[in-house]
């Protein structure tokens, strides 16, 4: 049987025709791995192509598209996927939201959040590293994450930024436990409210 093209596809000829069914079978198997695939989901794409090989194109009706970069893993290159929605994130005891609703979402291996959290009683924070909040179980980085966050430059005390850092599995501390939100003040004054906006990367 003759191939054609850079996909080397079996094509079958005058030869084949006694086991044309299973020539024309051979063709559609050596086509399927160049067509793209469609999905409702995600989810649908890890069970039903985990197995596919390199270089299978799957779609979602949203508009998704991946690219299978393994072979037998559920290994992915994202080309495009729209923005999920902003989710919530749980502040700790004692601290509640503060004009903006502390939330983030994922983009293409990034956790963006943004909102304020105060303390409910209203005094300021504490001087040392303290949790302040929590993220979804699947904004936990792989290690951690960390970034500036802003805070009160209005009254007593006058305090521009602080550091923020989410804890993950291998950075676990007294403070805190994977996905801990924890606040590190700039100076020894304490803060009245803490801005989230940042992002860090999941792994």
């Amino acid at each position: 049987m003759a191939t054609i093209g850079y996909a080397n596809l079996p094509v079958p000829g005058g030869g084949d025709a006694p086991t044309w069914p299973a020539a024309l079978a051979d063709l559609a198997t050596a086509i399927d791995p160049h067509l793209w695939q469609q999905v409702t989901n995600k989810a649908q794409r890890d069970s039903l192509y985990a197995g596919a090989p390199v270089g299978t194109a799957v779609t979602a009706a949203n508009g998704s598209l991946w690219i299978k970069t393994v072979a037998g893993s559920n290994t992915w290159a994202t080309i495009w996927e729209p923005l999920e929605s902003w989710r919530a994130i749980t502040p700790a005891s004692g601290y509640q939201a503060a004009d903006y609703a502390p939330v983030c979402r994922i983009d293409r291996g990034q956790v963006h959040l943004r909102g304020r959290l105060q303390r409910v009683d209203g005094t300021v924070f504490p001087l040392s590293g303290v949790k302040i909040a929590s993220v979804p179980a699947d904004c936990k980085p792989t290690a951690y994450g960390n970034w500036a966050g802003g805070s009160s430059i209005a009254g007593d005390p006058s305090i521009g930024v602080g550091r923020l850092e989410v804890l993950g599995p291998s950075s676990s501390t007294s403070l805190g436990v994977a996905g801990d939100i924890i606040w590190y003040s700039q100076d020894g004054s304490g803060v009245p409210w803490v801005d989230l906006s940042g992002y860090y990367w999941l792994d």
